[in-house]
């Protein structure tokens, strides 16, 4: 029973976890630049690393959030661009290299309206 729960929980650590939360929105009570709003759409992810954030077993960045979730969702909803709101990731090195000893969790979320 004990390999069992271990067998579930590496492998729930070893998938990662993403969200892409979007809501439809009227074009005439958000605006957006560079045209018509048709959507506000956030995504999420987060990541596991190893040994001061050097090993990535499941990748978290914003190139992943950003590109893949946050773009990808916009193009599915008939958008043709995404007004990017805000941005941001887990800082890695430095000082904050230290967070990540043995074993450290990343985040990265991004905030845009997608625009036809």
């Amino acid at each position: 029973m004990k390999k069992g729960f271990l067998a579930v929980v590496l492998a729930a650590a070893v998938s990662g976890c993403t969200s892409v939360e979007s809501a439809t929105v009227a074009s005439n009570e958000v605006t957006a630049t560079g045209g018509e709003a048709v959507a506000v759409i956030q995504a999420s992810s987060l990541g596991w690393t190893l040994i001061f954030h050097i090993v990535d077993i499941v990748s978290s960045d914003l190139d992943q959030v950003v590109n893949k979730l946050l773009v990808g969702e916009a193009k599915a909803m008939g958008a043709s661009k995404v007004d990017l709101k805000s941005a941001s990731t887990t800082p890695r090195h430095g000082i904050f290299a230290l967070a990540g000893f043995i074993t450290g969790f990343t985040s990265s979320s991004a905030t845009g309206v997608a625009v036809k």
